[in-house]
């Protein structure tokens, strides 16, 4: 599956201070691929639909059970307020059970410097060695 690029959410083009989260997750089996994968693209519409996300991309290893997502948002709160939401607050604990592995990185940036999959895939690297 080819990543799916960047995608301006409602607030594109917010100038000030972003926060960054960039996540890797790893399936235990490769049969829990097309659920996750489903899952993934519906909380994708609901980020890309919630106040303040200023844009995101997901990026998917079928076969090697990952993915990756990168998304950028006005604050931490706007971030928070998707993950306390539904179908976000379900489908985690629903796919808790599934998961190797998770990582999960935050910085921030500023709207005029968005970050690239190369910068989060060095950040989330960074994360997983427990170096960051």
């Amino acid at each position: 599956m080819p990543t799916i690029p960047w995608t301006a959410g409602p607030a594109a083009g917010h100038s000030g201070e972003v926060t960054v989260m960039a996540s890797e997750f790893k399936l235990r089996r490769l049969s829990q691929v097309p659920g996750f994968l489903r899952a993934s693209l519906a909380i994708r519409k609901q980020a890309l639909a919630t106040g303040g996300a200023v844009g995101m991309s997901l990026r998917a290893a079928p076969l090697r059970r990952t993915f990756w997502t990168l998304s950028a948002w006005e604050s931490r709160p706007a971030l928070e307020a998707l993950v306390g939401a539904e179908p976000h607050r379900s489908t985690m604990k629903r796919m808790r059970p599934a998961m190797e592995a998770s990582v999960f990185t935050f910085w921030t940036t500023t709207g005029d410097r968005l970050p690239d999959w190369a910068e989060a895939d060095r950040r989330i690297e960074t994360q997983r060695r427990g170096t960051a």
